[in-house]
């Protein structure tokens, strides 16, 4: 009896093996939390892939891609990335390459009909934790009550502003040069701004009243403390150690790796960076010097998913958690969310738009709202899990 072939139990709606890529395409979309562009890659048997650019990133970073992509397989996600991060770099100028790279796995996911965690071996978890950033007020009573909003809505992380903005109209609580409150592009270093004693108390005071407002049965972390040098952050660092905080972020610059060094080793608060970091040989400094407490990467900057999970990995071998960074739209948070379920020393996954009332709604296929008792739970449907955009 000869062998019969059928292929009557066989998925053909994608042959992987002759999938090719025709096009990329783009939209801008604004307020989602920020400005991001969406990228949309196109192949010949019809299947599409989305990522997301980095928020507030040209979507040039992008489509100067297109070139190198059109006529790749996209299953063959790792030869692709290979070829294209030569042309993304720290910051912004990462976007591109991360957000065709999620792109690639949305597609590679979709070709073979798993979910994109499945790529990069598995999940860990089936629900992922998010923090809630929220923008600050000067008022630490209302500050805390904005913050306790969201802890009733389920966060049970949030993350607030600390810093020399907070200072600014403080009568001694700063020793800055002429025109420092404007500048925001001297690095931190140089600036001259010194934080006084006042101005420390200062901001002690600011985080126990928030403290007291939103209690101690909730994760509580620290951002955007402003331009200021090692021994005014040493200082601020010590002071705010009685609140268990669960981080202090981005204090001086990422670059500075022995200066996250000392900071480090002289306060008992957790310390962060990463956010503008591109690529694991980036971050390897940081790491490698046990510099920091967290790794704080931002997978649309950091080279998208399957190089963040790898970033990682690296950090779990020194004994460093790993949060992600995000202000982004469900595309680049769902990129997370399979991210952060195949990385075992995940902490939480930021979100930005806590606002944004039409946010879940820009794709369809998901839970609404797509956040829930703050958590996103991790989907089995292929690709980054959606349907498509609700445009």
């Amino acid at each position: 009896m000869s062998p019969v072939v059928t292929e009557e139990h066989v998925s053909t709606a994608s042959r992987p093996s002759d999938l090719r890529i025709t096009d990329l395409r783009v939209a801008t979309v604004a307020g989602v939390p920020f400005r991001s562009s969406i990228i949309r890659i196109d192949t010949n048997q019809g299947l599409a892939g989305y990522g997301e650019v980095r928020d507030q990133a040209s979507a040039t970073y992008a489509l100067v891609l297109k070139s190198r992509l059109v006529g790749e397989n996209p299953c063959n996600v790792d030869k692709i990335f290979r070829k294209i991060k030569q042309f993304g770099h720290h910051g912004r100028q990462g976007g591109g390459v991360s957000g065709v790279e999620m792109a690639l796995m949305d597609l590679a996911g979709k070709a073979y009909g798993v979910p994109a965690h499945a790529l990069i071996g598995g999940r860990f978890r089936d629900e992922v934790r998010c923090y809630a950033d929220t923008p600050s007020l000067p008022d630490p009573h209302a500050m805390g009550a904005r913050l306790l909003e969201r802890k009733q809505r389920g966060f049970t992380m949030l993350k607030m502003d600390v810093g020399v903005d907070l200072l600014w109209d403080v009568p001694g609580a700063l020793i800055a040069p002429a025109g420092a409150r404007a500048d925001s592009t001297t690095m931190h270093p140089f600036t001259g701004i010194q934080v006084t004693a006042k101005g420390v108390d200062h901001l002690a005071s600011y985080v126990d009243i928030v403290r007291s407002v939103v209690g101690y049965d909730v994760a509580l972390a620290a951002d955007h403390f402003g331009h200021i040098a090692l021994d005014s952050c040493i200082r601020i660092g010590r002071a705010l150690e009685p609140f268990t905080l669960a981080w202090i972020e981005d204090l001086i610059p990422w670059q500075l790796t022995d200066q996250w060094r000392q900071l480090t080793e002289a306060v008992a608060v957790p310390t962060c960076t990463g956010e503008d970091i591109y690529l694991l040989d980036g971050f390897r400094p940081l790491l490698d010097a046990g510099a920091i407490r967290v790794v704080h990467p931002d997978p649309a900057t950091a080279g998208g998913i399957a190089e963040t999970k790898r970033i990682g990995d690296h950090a779990q071998e020194r004994g460093i958690p790993m949060a992600l960074h995000l202000a982004a739209s469900p595309i680049a948070t769902m990129a997370c969310v399979h991210l952060a379920a195949a990385t075992e020393n995940f902490l939480a996954l930021e979100h930005h738009a806590a606002e944004v009332e039409f946010w879940s709604d820009l794709v369809t296929g998901l839970p609404r709202p797509l956040i829930q008792d703050g958590h996103i739970a991790v989907p089995d449907t292929p690709g980054l899990g959606f349907g498509d955009l609700d445009e």
